[in-house]
């Protein structure tokens, strides 16, 4: 349970402490406030996955699911550090907008979580499918290193170790059994960081500069100020991270064989909600389901939940021990990064696994799938494609999952459901195909 928990702090901890990172940087934080805000990220990581994973009351979906800091937040939290005048202001302005974002989201779940019956297989199988396809250029972009204005980003030396890596897992997962097999992903980890010292891709400066114990003292950086442009700013997000919260929740339950129902998703989108809101008291940010973790949970088919509240457990005690923090720093991006092509492919290959169960051989379906997967690539394949959109827009329109997932529930409604829709049982053998009118 340990090794495995670790499994997932390993395939997640690039994700959550990006953001603290790449704001902090924003703020001007020195490097030890910079340590602190990273270390309040990983304790309100941890204290949100014990949250969606064990749960209290109404509370939490009970799923091997992680819960960090989502990245969708940086772009905006980004503008209100620039909009700012007094840059010691910022974090506090940013935690009381997530403060006020996770209390309205907190009682818009039970609401919010009714959409779940627009998302039939041919739906929820795009989606996940989407969430695949999303997260591997964070993969990719692990793989060549992890500052793209170096000399070495994407040289074959980092590119040669996330090979490597990805090599050493499938061999792992192809000759190995039982246990070994299950903790594949770790040792992958673990090796590559090994194969990387003689390239000097490992830096073990994080450990030696941290400090044995450290506590996150609710607000550090200030009492949080509520300011209206930020709120809202801050709620958009809310709703971009809900919407793909519902998303991993339905996928999960797929993966785990345990569909996620109404009931399920509005518990889970209780704890993401609640676990923003406390957040900032302890100087973190905005939480949200971690999408990476559920292809950990679908390639090892480990699917405890308990296994992952002991993940969090670990993240608490990096919050409170920075120097155990420290470790997990010490693996080199590009050795995350050929771990992450089997994390996230896992995921895609999840979503065609559901596809397959939607009934492909209906038309309706095959241009529901069609379009939705190609809306949804579009901040992949063409970033710029939204660049003359307002800011708030792009927040929604560059997240690929969150426009496909609107696009796939809006042609199901369409094609399947409203009066105007051709019949369900037209059948297509391929899908372009001219088809002879039906006749009823």
């Amino acid at each position: 349970m340990a090794t495995s928990g670790l499994q997932h702090v390993a395939a997640m901890y690039a994700g959550v402490v990006a953001p603290p990172l790449i704001v902090g940087a924003a703020v001007g934080l020195t490097p030890t406030e910079l340590t602190f805000l990273t270390g309040a990220c990983l304790f309100t990581a941890g204290l949100a996955t014990f949250l969606q994973t064990l749960g209290i009351w109404k509370i939490g979906a009970r799923l091997p699911f992680v819960n960090g800091v989502t990245f969708a937040g940086v772009a905006p939290m980004i503008a209100v550090v620039n909009s700012t005048d007094d840059k010691s202001d910022a974090l506090p302005v940013i935690f009381g907008a997530v403060i006020v974002a996770g209390v309205l989201g907190f009682f818009a779940a039970p609401f919010f979580s009714k959409a779940v019956r627009f998302f039939p297989p041919v739906v929820t199988g795009t989606v996940i499918t989407l969430i695949g396809i999303s997260l591997m250029p964070v993969a990719f972009g692990w793989a060549q290193g992890p500052n793209p204005a170096a000399d070495d980003y994407g040289s074959t030396t980092n590119l040669g170790l996330a090979g490597a890596t990805l090599v050493i897992v499938l061999l792992l997962r192809r000759f190995t059994r039982g246990f070994v097999k299950q903790i594949a992903v770790l040792l992958g980890l673990v090796v590559g960081t090994l194969v990387a010292i003689p390239f000097g891709a490992t830096d073990f400066g994080p450990v030696a500069d941290a400090a044995v114990v450290g506590f996150p003292t609710p607000f550090h950086f200030g009492a949080p100020q509520f300011q209206l442009a930020a709120i809202l700013s801050m709620c958009v997000v809310m709703v971009v991270s809900m919407t793909e919260s519902t998303a991993d929740m339905l996928a999960l339950g797929e993966i785990v064989e345990r569909p996620a129902d109404e009931r399920t998703i509005a518990a889970g989108l209780r704890a993401d909600t609640l676990g923003s809101a406390l957040s900032p008291l302890f100087n973190g940010f905005m939480c949200s389901a971690f999408a990476q973790n559920i292809g950990l949970v679908a390639m090892t088919r480990i699917r405890s939940r308990y296994v992952v509240a002991t993940g969090g457990g670990f993240l608490v005690l990096m919050g409170l021990c920075p120097m155990a923090a420290s470790l997990i720093a010490v693996v080199p991006r590009p050795v995350l990064g050929g771990a992450g092509v089997v994390l996230f492919g896992s995921v895609a290959a999840s979503g065609i696994q559901t596809l397959v169960k939607a009934g492909l051989e209906k038309d309706n379906n095959v241009l529901i799938v069609a379009v939705s997967l190609a809306v949804g690539i579009i901040p992949i394949t063409a970033p710029e494609f939204y660049h003359a959109f307002p800011e708030t827009a792009k927040i929604i329109l560059d997240s690929g999952i969150s426009t496909g997932c609107v696009a796939a529930v809006a042609l199901n409604l369409v094609f399947n459901h409203l009066g105007g829709g051709r019949a369900a049982d037209d059948e297509v053998t391929a899908p372009m195909d001219p088809q002879p009118a039906s006749v009823h």
